[in-house]
C-alpha cells in the first residue's frame, strides 16, 4: 500500500519536492538546467559540441529519478555513489576541456556564452563530484570507547 500511494501523482510530487530541497537534489537540478542552457547556446552557434551537453542532461535527469524514487536503494547491482562520482567527474574535465577549447576557438556571442557557462559547469561537476565521493562521507558509526560492563 505504501509503495502504491509513494509512485501515485500527490506522492510523486511530494517525492521531488523533498528530494529537490536536499543538497544532492540541488546540485542535480542546476546540472539539468546549466545543460540545457549550454545546448540552446550550442544549437544556436554550432552544433558541434551540443552532444555533451545532451548526454549530460539526460544522465543528471536520470540520477535525479533514481534517487528521487528511492531506486538507489533497491537495486544493489550498481553502486550508485561511484557511478555518480565517475559521472560529474568526468563531466568536469569533459566540460572543462570543451569550454576553453570553445573559447579559444573565438566564434559568435553564444558560443562565448556557451564557453563560459561551461566553465561554470565544469566548477559545478566539479563540486558535485566531491561533495559525492564515496570514501569522503562516513559510512559505519565510530566504535565505542567506554566498555560496556562499566568495569575497569
Amino acid at each position: 500500500m505504501a509503495d502504491s500511494e509513494s509512485f501515485s501523482a500527490p506522492g510523486c510530487w511530494t517525492a521531488c519536492t523533498k528530494f529537490g530541497r536536499t543538497t544532492k537534489g540541488m546540485l542535480l537540478l542546476a546540472e539539468i538546467i546549466l545543460c540545457l542552457v549550454i545546448l540552446i547556446c550550442f544549437i544556436a552557434s554550432t552544433p558541434a559540441y551540443s552532444s555533451l551537453s545532451v548526454v549530460e542532461m539526460i544522465l543528471a535527469a536520470v540520477f535525479f529519478v533514481i534517487y528521487t524514487c528511492g531506486l538507489s536503494t533497491r537495486i544493489n547491482i550498481i553502486n550508485w555513489p561511484w557511478s555518480d562520482f565517475f559521472r560529474t567527474f568526468i563531466a568536469a574535465i569533459l566540460y572543462l576541456i570543451i569550454s576553453i577549447v570553445v573559447l579559444v576557438e573565438k566564434g559568435n556571442n553564444s558560443k562565448i556564452v556557451a564557453g563560459v557557462i561551461g566553465l561554470i559547469a565544469s566548477g559545478l561537476f566539479g563540486f558535485d563530484a566531491y561533495f559525492t565521493f564515496p570514501l569522503r562521507q562516513q559510512r559505519h558509526a565510530p566504535a565505542p570507547t567506554d566498555p560496556a560492563d562499566g568495569s575497569v
